[in-house]
């Protein structure tokens, strides 16, 4: 891209070399300070050195320094995302509209793995030297005393999909009982009597919820002896524990399931290829199987799995609002907000 003339004399002969903010005043003819103004959330600056200031760090392909301006400042520009290892397709999910929502506002993330429940303490106090204006946690307890000394700093915490049990911590949950509560109803009206629940040994809140839900909306079938139900433990959510459980659900002709809901997709689509190596058991119409999570491998012909759609933008976008405003206002009331959830009708059950 072809440079101003004004703005050639003002680059670096080292093409390596990082563009300062000095080097944008100079080309700008503004004062240092006019540049770390225009470039901070909410500083007054006027339109005129405002625009004057831009087309001199696009000129020169400046970017802000964010960890340097930390440096000078109470906190930064940086939110710490704290997620359960990276290999989870719904976290995966979740981390884009999390990134986009935050770049809305001038913030980025800092990604910190909590896959490790007995790292997490140290994790988050890295979080802290990196001065963060605010921690989102996707997963992971956080320990109660580390999340008062955030409290204590005014640093905002917002969990998504965690119990509300912290006092000052905004959370934001897909409505997991509801989502439980459609598979339910999805099952029945096509004709599933013998009912399943795989889930897996986490005890996670969002995978309770959505056992009570589904669990609920059976209780009055069950109870007029109309169908039966059981929940089936799983070694772990995984697709290949779902793989193996085929084996395990349909060995028994007399308990074979002819609908089941798994508590995620992972375990669904795992379940679903387990099925094709059994003989003479086709789904759905010997057994239907219902996911949970919307995750882009349910989409696939594959597996064309009927699920529970999240709304991850919906979930990330409520997440940075609930931070950002207490950032504005530290002593608000926590909020617990709950984010509708939708079911998703593909092949593994009837339309």
């Amino acid at each position: 891209m072809r440079q101003h003339p004004k703005f050639q004399s003002m680059t670096s002969d080292n093409n390596s070399a990082w563009v300062t903010a000095a080097d944008v005043a100079r080309a700008a003819g503004v004062s240092r300070s006019a540049v770390s103004r225009t470039f901070t959330t909410g500083a007054s600056v006027s339109p005129a050195t405002r625009d004057k200031v831009q087309r001199a760090a696009k000129a020169l392909g400046y970017q802000v320094n964010i960890l340097a301006r930390s440096m000078n400042q109470s906190q930064s520009n940086l939110v710490g995302v704290v997620v359960k290892g990276f290999d989870d397709p719904f976290l995966q999910s979740l981390l884009g509209p999390i990134t986009h929502h935050l770049a809305l506002r001038s913030l980025a993330p800092l990604l910190m793995d909590a896959s490790e429940p007995a790292k997490l303490a140290n994790s988050l106090r890295h979080l802290l030297q990196y001065r963060v204006a605010g921690v989102i946690l996707t997963s992971g307890k956080p320990p109660i005393e580390l999340a008062k000394q955030y409290l204590r700093l005014r640093i905002p915490v917002a969990m998504i999909n965690r119990a509300p049990d912290l006092k000052g911590v905004d959370v934001v949950n897909s409505d997991h009982f509801e989502g439980g509560a459609l598979a339910a109803r999805k099952l029945l009206s096509g004709g599933a009597r013998n009912l399943v629940f795989l889930d897996a040994p986490t005890a996670t809140f969002s995978a309770r919820r959505r056992g009570e839900g589904f669990t609920a909306s059976l209780a009055p079938m069950a109870q007029a002896g109309r169908i039966t139900w059981r929940t089936v433990q799983t070694g772990a959510a995984t697709y290949a524990t779902g793989f193996a459980a085929a084996q395990t659900l349909f060995a028994d002709p007399k308990q074979r399931p002819d609908g089941i809901f798994c508590v995620n997709d992972v375990l669904a689509c795992g379940l679903v290829d387990g099925t094709r190596q059994l003989p003479n058991l086709h789904v759905p119409q010997a057994c239907q199987i219902v996911g949970f999570d919307d995750i882009p491998m349910a989409g696939l012909s594959a597996f064309s799995l009927t699920t529970v759609h999240q709304d991850v933008d919906a979930l990330a976008r409520s997440a940075v609002n609930c931070l950002t405003e207490r950032m504005l206002n530290p002593g608000m009331p926590a909020r617990t907000l709950q984010i509708p959830v939708k079911l998703v009708v593909r092949s593994t059950s009837p339309d």
